[in-house]
């Protein structure tokens, strides 16, 4: 696996390439392998997955298994991400948001991509097997094959409710990080599947919104290329209200104290009022950007990250 060269090659003379030269350009390699795994999704997988692991426990977990699920977590998620980006690699250079990705931009080869894709998947099956149990690994397994099989090779370019149901990969570290402390599995951590689930789509489709011409570029059938801005508000509302509802269900579910409902029942307030600000805006008319999509999507991102930190500080105050 080797990055195309972005630095001259050396003179036919013989005299060989400056070391500065030589390493800068194996830095170029490993940045190029590093972006295939998209670092910044990965770090949302995680913060749904440790949190998780302070429920199931009961307080901290143990050490080694907290780095051991990480480690494995982000070398199974950076498989899929890899493999994604194999998949996508045609439509990947039609948009302004993904043109810079290594396939796109031709610092990784696709046979090299693909390659390390599936070694970064085989490692991080036996990794999680070996130094978590088995269970775990197989759920790591299951999510990394839904999201390049079911979404990213059937259903993102075939329909508008591609998201909806692909986002279910997403879900699985609430799943993963329960079986990594108890080796199996329990209501807890379905309810919290159910959680990312429900938040996957009104968080995706303001991100949507705002790329909407890059995804109509790319021939992907996006809720937002397909549908009215005051139906997609409307529906990313809708989906809102189940996630906040949701969150609330996991108190009694999962057995949590005051600080994780008091803190859930707030932010869920704050996220509707985003929400409703949204599709209160499509209804009155605005449109593209004026709509503030990016602001819904970045505190959707905050948001989730929160409730997962408070699943993690309520069993230490109890």
């Amino acid at each position: 696996m080797t990055a195309v060269e972005s630095l001259p090659a050396a003179p036919i003379t013989g005299t060989p390439m400056p070391e500065r030269a030589v390493r800068a350009s194996a830095t170029d390699t490993v940045r190029a392998y590093v972006a295939l795994t998209k670092p910044r999704i990965i770090e949302l997988l995680i913060i749904t997955t440790i949190p998780v692991m302070f429920l199931a426990k009961g307080g901290v977990p143990d050490l080694w298994t907290v780095v051991a699920v990480t480690v494995g977590g982000y070398l199974s998620a950076g498989s899929a991400n890899a493999l994604n980006c194999w998949v996508d690699r045609d439509i990947d250079t039609e948009m302004r948001r993904t043109r810079r990705r290594p396939l796109a931009m031709h610092t990784v080869t696709p046979n090299a991509a693909v390659v390390f894709g599936l070694v970064l998947g085989l490692v991080s099956t036996l990794w999680l097997g070996f130094a978590v149990n088995w269970l775990s690994s197989m759920l790591a397994l299951a999510a990394n094959v839904f999201y390049v099989v079911v979404y990213s090779m059937i259903l993102k370019r075939r329909t508008s409710q591609n998201i909806v149901w692909g986002g279910a990969a997403g879900c699985f570290p609430t799943v993963i990080g329960w079986t990594a402390v108890t080796d199996h599995l329990a209501w807890p951590p379905a309810v919290l599947f159910m959680v990312v689930f429900l938040w996957t789509p009104p968080h995706f489709w303001a991100l949507a919104m705002r790329y909407r011409d890059d995804y109509a570029a790319a021939k992907v059938p996006m809720l937002p290329c397909v549908a009215t801005e005051r139906h997609v508000a409307w529906q990313m509302m809708l989906y809102t209200w189940a996630t906040v509802a949701c969150s609330l269900v996991v108190w009694p579910v999962a057995h949590t104290g005051w600080v994780y409902a008091a803190g859930a029942a707030l932010l869920g307030v704050v996220f509707l009022v985003e929400a409703h600000r949204l599709h209160w805006s499509a209804r009155k008319g605005v449109t593209g950007v004026a709509l503030k999509p990016m602001r819904m999507f970045h505190f959707s991102n905050s948001y989730l990250a929160l409730l997962f930190v408070l699943l993690a500080v309520d069993p230490l105050v109890r």
